[in-house]
């Protein structure tokens, strides 16, 4: 694998008080056109903490002001060679609070709500639906570290590092 840059990111996880999650249909790559829950990259230029990143991404996009206790780290996923550009460092957040109406459209899309057997239904990305979402129903409540390995004819090697239910 060649020597490629890391990129760290947050997404967030929000439900409505019926239990649907929020997603984003996404207008800019990466993603463009899939729906994916919010969220977006840590500024390491200024030593941001995973949590301080997913409070301004909800702030940003959401329109939420939360402190630490809101967020309750669900997962982590570490992606090699994604698309042969990057790796990835993703840090998965339920927002514990619930919302009572959906953010307005902005830039990085728009936004709806989604019932847990709605999902399989949409274009999302390939690894959210087949890794991803399976990984979050199942810990839900606990906590979760995977790792992929991207390789270069576009299939990955998952690997579930942690897993507490």
């Amino acid at each position: 694998m060649p020597s490629l840059p890391y990129k760290i990111a947050t997404l967030l996880y929000a439900f409505d008080e019926a239990d649907r999650v929020l997603l984003l249909e996404r207008a800019r790559e990466p993603n463009r056109g899939l729906w994916s829950p919010p969220g977006g990259k840590l500024e390491t230029g200024t030593g941001e903490s995973p949590h301080a990143c997913a409070a301004r991404e909800a702030r940003e996009e959401l329109g939420l002001a939360l402190c630490p206790g809101d967020l309750r780290l669900v997962g982590l996923v570490s992606e090699c060679g994604y698309e042969g550009a990057a790796h990835w460092l993703m840090f998965l957040f339920e927002i514990r609070p619930r919302l009572g109406s959906l953010p307005a459209a902005m830039g990085e899309g728009r936004f709806a709500f989604f019932r847990r057997e709605e999902l399989d239904g949409l274009a999302q990305p390939q690894t959210d639906r087949d890794r991803i979402w399976p990984l979050f129903w199942e810990h839900r409540g606990g906590f979760f570290a995977a790792h992929c390995h991207c390789h270069s004819d576009g299939t990955h090697t998952w690997t579930t590092e942690q897993s507490s239910t």
